[in-house]
């Protein structure tokens, strides 16, 4: 089996308006490495012609392999079905196919491989996105850091380089509700951030909508806190703290003015509130429920449909 430095793993969804400049790019970068690169292309059940481009590239290239999968399965399995297939004997990097990450930094993250860093994550200086889309992400990153259990960095995505074992670990790991980026920094060993400028989308749209991007926060957030368990209490305390009050306050009443506090304002004001704090219990502890439902039926994390690999497609099923 033929072997590679490096494995470049590129998810690709829809992206047949970028296709041609990605490849061109990423052939030029692996053309003037030093070391060797194999490019596995995924395609993750693009209804446009990016299958017959990936395909048509693999077998004109045997430094690119081509994994059609049998349906959309989302970018965090498409990018898992590239680890679980990497033949990089030091390791892979993760790039998107939009060109927002900029294939030519291999160079600069396999030196950093090579200094004895098990981990280079990039570090976006800035975003292309809109005020609100900055907004959301700032925020969502500094939550996440200050309620996980471990440090999760600030402002960076799946755009990374991994060493071999880490590649190796993650693979271990069998998490149906992936978020790659939280499970590459569980991992540990020695990991350094890279900042760069990202690009602008070269073409096409954006693939991430807004309730993609909730769900990934969900798994971020759910996969590696125990904040949301803990909320529950103390909502439970706060509750009893603000029902003992009001008793308090009507007995005060009661026994210096002979009167109670009566209404249906008040009685529908403490209903809903209560009702509220029981919903969103509810809701918290579902969302932990639902993961472990997803794992415990043990279904496979993607379903591989074509394996293009040496110009020539691969059997499956063995």
């Amino acid at each position: 089996m033929t072997r590679f430095d490096i494995s470049i793993i590129v998810p690709l969804y829809n992206e047949e308006k970028v296709f041609e400049q990605l490849v061109q790019r990423i052939t030029d970068v692996i053309n003037a490495a030093q070391f060797s690169c194999e490019v596995i292309l995924i395609n993750d059940g693009s209804t446009d012609d990016t299958e017959r481009l990936i395909e048509k590239t693999c077998k004109a290239d045997s430094r690119f392999t081509g994994i059609i999968l049998s349906r959309n399965h989302g970018h965090q399995l498409a990018v898992s079905a590239g680890l679980m297939n990497v033949r990089g004997k030091k390791g892979a990097m993760i790039i998107d196919g939009d060109l927002q990450d900029p294939p030519e930094l291999v160079n600069e993250f396999y030196t950093l491989l090579t200094d004895g860093y098990d981990v280079i994550y990039a570090i976006r200086k800035n975003r292309k996105e809109g005020f609100l889309k900055k907004l959301a992400y700032s925020t969502y990153y500094r939550l996440q850091k200050k309620i996980s259990s471990f440090n999760i960095p600030i402002d960076s995505g799946d755009f990374s380089m991994l060493s071999r074992r880490v590649v190796d670990t993650m693979n271990q790991m069998p998490e149906q509700s992936r978020y790659l980026r939280g499970m590459r920094a569980w991992v540990g060993f020695k990991q350094i951030g890279y900042e760069y400028n990202r690009d602008e989308r070269q073409a096409g749209e954006t693939k991430y909508s807004w309730t993609k991007l909730f769900e990934l926060a969900f798994n971020g957030i759910f996969n590696f806190s125990d904040f949301p368990v803990k909320i529950i209490t103390r909502l439970g305390f706060i509750t009893v703290v603000f029902s003992l009050i009001y008793f308090a306050y009507n007995l005060y009443r009661k026994f210096y003015y002979n009167d109670v506090p009566q209404g249906f304002t008040a009685t529908i004001l403490a209903i809903i509130l209560f009702s509220g704090v029981q919903m969103i219990s509810l809701g918290l502890i579902g969302e932990y429920v639902l993961r472990i439902y997803n794992q415990v039926r043990n279904r496979p994390l993607f379903v591989i449909d074509k394996l293009i690999q040496d110009q020539e497609e691969k059997p499956l099923g063995k």
